[in-house]
């Protein structure tokens, strides 16, 4: 007797991609093996010649302030401090401006000038780091110096405003205490980030459900409306990776960062008064003179900040992943 099956099972579907398609596909799996092989290669390198400095200096390389590997002291609680308040800074002044610019650019800008401005903005996001850190140091820095001062005097009951042991009520006071500080370095380094930033949240913008824009126009919405609760809920995901994507640059910026700032080894919370440092800027000061043992000192700091950058580029994946725009993506 043969048996009769009561449900039906799902029919197989052969599937015979071109050739094209094949190559394709191999192509970007070759490429996506690439990046995770590259990605693999460099932190096995960091790890292998940072490993000399961690077993002199042990778990004191995290929390000791000093650099100086030649006499066995050394470690990046000063710099790793320096170079979070750096791209805090730039965070915070280069999201609301990039979200701003996009918005304006996929929402508000006439058609026959929204291609003038994408085209502006890209070739904002190619400008040399450098470019960026001269202008920092001779045009940005005296412009600002007064709003430091401002914000020294009028905002110093917040920690990271206040400035010890300064009166910046006094006229006759010389601001030279404002400068290479963490808070310029920050607004260099946010000009520099912003670019990038907008155009993925552009990106984003623009491939909002055109559907759901006309259903909120036709309930009587406005324009604001129709981007409150329609352009700002799908593009979460894009303002959110625009972020994150920011956020590694900030922290990784070496070149305009060392222009401005000038270098001290001991923990700055005051991000409106002269001195600051940054692991990159470390780095790109103290290779060209360390010794051996400075040499693996600094491949731990450079390891360090890859981990950092690995660490906040998975935790946004996964934010990304769960917003509207990134599942829609995915699917």
């Amino acid at each position: 007797m043969t048996t009769v099956e009561t449900q039906d099972e799902p029919r197989a579907i052969a599937e015979r991609p071109a050739p094209s398609d094949r190559v394709f596909g191999g192509a970007l799996r070759f490429a996506g093996l690439a990046v995770l092989v590259t990605m693999g290669l460099v932190g096995t390198f960091l790890t292998i010649r940072a490993v000399a400095a961690l077993r002199v200096a042990g778990w004191s390389f995290f929390t000791t302030e000093i650099w100086e590997p030649d006499s066995g002291t050394f470690g990046i609680a000063a710099v790793i401090t320096g170079t979070v308040l750096i791209a805090s800074v730039a965070i915070v002044v280069a999201v609301p401006l990039s979200v701003g610019t996009a918005l304006y650019i996929s929402e508000y800008a006439p058609r026959r000038l929204k291609p003038t401005l994408v085209s502006l903005v890209d070739l904002m996001a190619a400008v040399p780091s450098i470019a960026y850190g001269l202008w920092g140091f001779h045009m940005l820095q005296p412009m600002v110096l007064g709003l430091a001062r401002w914000m020294a005097t009028y905002l110093s009951w917040f920690p990271l405003f206040a400035i010890p042991s300064s009166d910046s009520s006094n006229p006759l006071e010389t601001e030279t205490v404002y400068k290479s500080s963490a808070f310029i370095a920050g607004l260099v380094v946010a000009m520099m980030i912003t670019p990038i930033m907008c155009s993925i949240m552009r990106e984003v913008f623009t491939q909002a459900p055109a559907g759901e824009r006309e259903g909120a126009y036709a309930l009587g919405g406005t324009r604001w409306g129709m981007i409150r609760t329609v352009v700002l809920p799908y593009g979460r995901g894009g303002i959110i990776g625009g972020t994150m994507l920011g956020l590694g640059r900030a922290l990784g910026e070496t070149i305009a960062v060392y222009v401005i700032i000038s270098p001290v080894f001991v923990i700055q919370p005051h991000i409106l008064k002269s001195g600051a440092n940054s692991v990159s800027a470390l780095i790109a000061l103290r290779n060209g003179e360390a010794g051996a043992l400075g040499t693996s000192a600094l491949m731990a700091a450079g390891l360090t900040l890859f981990v950092m950058t690995l660490v906040i580029n998975f935790l946004a994946s996964m934010v990304i992943t769960r917003s509207r725009s990134g599942a829609d993506s995915d699917a």
